[in-house]
């Protein structure tokens, strides 16, 4: 008796054997591993990521860390935002050397001045963290920057959008964050080129007023310029802040319909102005989007896909769906929005 109970068993343990078998090989041609955006298998690995902004407390970087929060969120990965409380080159370094301190696995970047942040990226680089950069386009120290979009072209659009406020005629001012923000230096200049091309009556009186990216800053730029050139018909501002800085000064001054202002803006800091009139139009990207691109960039290096970011490549995200690729680690993507006052409330950021 016992001995048939054992060849029971034992038969019943060999064809569960062969069911597992069975089953295995059934499984093997496929993979049980989850697919990102981009149909690539995520690793499972979760990784601690650091985005460091230009400084904190202002609108753009708010919506920012919406965006980098989402990706932590949907990914599992331990994702966070830090920058100084003004902006300020020397603190963004400070912060980089304290993230390298902790061992971070990758930094994603928003310079101030990308010029002084090449040598402290360059030693992340080297103690093995994953550099993404944005707003950088040609910033060495970095395994990939991402733009939203080619900087010559949409400080064209943003020329073009001026020029039509302006009637295609009279003197205008730009101003930059920084002039070692390449960013800004690009939009200003690709709007320049575009006046000297399409706009002969148009006329630069004052162009790359520093700004520090602050609105007050900008609001007095804008009046000193006004004074120095009474007959100042437009403004066009590179920073997040500088356009609301000049419609500040507008609306105080009662210059609605002498005086237009577009720029880079959000519609949470510029609604106001637009529907006063003070404003024109504001061109802008989701910095949201750009965070959580940024994110995503960083571990798709981390997990060993640094070739899967190439030309046409779909990084999931709307504007970000084909990007282009210049030099094989400048990557663009096409999501500028234009919004004015007949379209603002489309925007809830």
């Amino acid at each position: 008796m016992m001995n048939r109970q054992r060849r029971s068993l034992t038969l019943v343990s060999l064809m569960l054997a062969v069911l597992l078998l069975l089953l295995s090989a059934c499984s093997g041609g496929g993979s049980t591993q989850p697919q990102d955006q981009t149909g690539q298998q995520a690793s499972g690995k979760k990784y601690k990521i650091a985005t460091v902004v230009k400084l904190t407390g202002v609108a753009w970087f708010d919506r920012m860390n919406e965006g980098i929060k989402k990706f932590g969120e949907e990914t599992g990965n331990e994702t966070f935002m830090q920058g100084p409380q003004k902006a300020d080159a020397a603190l963004q370094v400070q912060i980089i050397e304290d993230l390298i301190a902790q061992k971070v696995d990758a930094i994603t970047v928003v310079p101030f001045s990308a010029e002084a942040l090449e040598p402290v990226l360059k030693k992340a680089r080297e103690k093995g963290i994953v550099v993404i950069t944005h707003e950088a386009d040609g910033f060495e120290n970095t395994d990939f920057n991402i733009e939203a979009f080619d900087n010559l072209d949409y400080g064209a659009f943003l020329m073009d959008s001026l020029a039509k406020s302006m009637g295609e005629q009279g003197e205008y001012m730009t101003t930059v964050g920084s002039l070692t923000t390449k960013s800004h230096m690009q939009w200003e200049e690709g709007a320049y080129k575009r006046q000297q091309e399409k706009y002969p009556n148009m006329k630069a009186v004052a162009r790359k007023l520093e700004t520090n990216d602050d609105q007050k800053t900008a609001s007095e730029k804008f009046r000193e310029t006004l004074k120095a050139y009474p007959n100042l018909k437009g403004f066009q501002g590179a920073s997040g802040n500088d356009a609301a800085g000049a419609a500040l000064a507008v609306e105080e001054m009662g210059l609605q319909g002498k005086v237009s202002v577009v720029g880079t803006s959000v519609p949470s800091v510029s609604k106001q102005y637009l529907d006063s009139g003070a404003m024109s139009m504001i061109g802008f990207w989701d910095p949201a989007d750009a965070g959580y691109v940024m994110n995503k960039l960083a571990v798709m290096v981390l997990d060993g896909k640094k070739a899967d970011i190439k030309e046409g490549a779909n990084l999931g995200v709307k504007g970000y769906e084909s990007i282009k690729v210049v030099n094989d680690k400048y990557l663009f993507g096409s999501a500028w929005v234009g919004v004015g006052k007949d379209n603002m409330n489309d925007y809830n950021f």
